[in-house]
């Protein structure tokens, strides 16, 4: 994928992310122009410091984003910027970015770990960090297949309780969601038919009842789940599967845009 066309996407992505009631005041560099710098970092594998002295050297970098030779962000700035865009944002930058893929509205839900040991081992002590994976339950459509939203969890939640979360705050736009049977629980598939969405959720057990109805399931759409690990090693093959903020707020917002990332690659993939 070229570098500068993927830039493009972003800006025209972040735009979309932010809308028009959280436009900058006129003395700052716009917002988006943060958020495509972020993705710009993580796509390229740059530090702070390396993106500040990308875009001071590259003119084409700078023109996307409408950047003067001395107006481009210091790194400490951009680092900040980091923490200063609510979850909210960077979950509307990856709806947006599945948005450009095909949605079927019927997904799969599945978990999948991060490593957060990759900071030096100075960084961990003064973290006082114990937890060296995180966990996160994705939503993605069988089509695609496009990372919808997800759910990020350092405490290692139940499947069922991060599940159930990703799918409630989704369930307007689903008709169905398959899922293995870690993320079985009759509260959560009440929770799902009372949204208005199918949950193919395997049983665990080996009654003949529970037999024929994971074999029904599996009839119904359920093989498509498959499409969900898909779309978790397509991710770390191509960003990695490990985080590098040192904060569990910024890890959380590190991955869902590795995610938002991916679905931009996957589009060009299909051109």
């Amino acid at each position: 994928m070229d570098l500068l066309d993927f830039l493009r996407d972003c800006k025209r992505l972040a735009i979309q992310a932010l809308g028009p009631t959280r436009a900058s005041p006129p003395s700052e560099v716009a917002r988006w122009k943060h958020l495509v710098i972020h993705g710009y970092r993580l796509e390229d594998d740059h530090s702070y410091r390396e993106t500040k002295n990308r875009f001071r050297c590259f003119s084409e970098l700078r023109e996307i984003l409408g950047l003067g030779l001395n107006d481009a962000p210091d790194y400490t700035t951009i680092y900040k910027s980091f923490d200063r865009f609510k979850m909210t944002i960077w979950r509307a930058l990856l709806r947006v970015s599945a948005e450009q893929l095909l949605q079927s509205g019927h997904v799969a839900l599945d978990s999948t770990f991060f490593e957060r040991s990759h900071a030096s081992s100075y960084c961990l002590h003064r973290a006082d960090r114990d937890v060296q994976t995180l966990k996160v339950a994705t939503l993605t459509d069988t089509e695609s297949p496009a990372a919808l939203d997800l759910q990020c969890s350092v405490e290692w939640k139940h499947d069922t309780k991060l599940g159930s979360q990703v799918v409630r705050r989704n369930a307007d736009d689903l008709l169905s969601v398959a899922a293995d049977k870690g993320f079985h629980d009759w509260m959560s598939k009440f929770e799902f038919y009372t949204l208005d969405v199918d949950p193919l959720v395997l049983e665990r057990g080996s009654s003949l009842e529970t037999v024929g109805h994971n074999a029904l399931i599996r009839d119904a759409g359920y093989s498509q789940r498959w499409m969900s690990e898909t779309s978790h090693s397509t991710t770390k093959r191509s960003l990695g599967s490990a985080v590098r903020a040192q904060f569990w707020y910024r890890e959380f917002r590190e991955i869902i845009l590795m995610f938002a990332i991916s679905n931009i690659e996957q589009l060009y993939e299909k051109l």
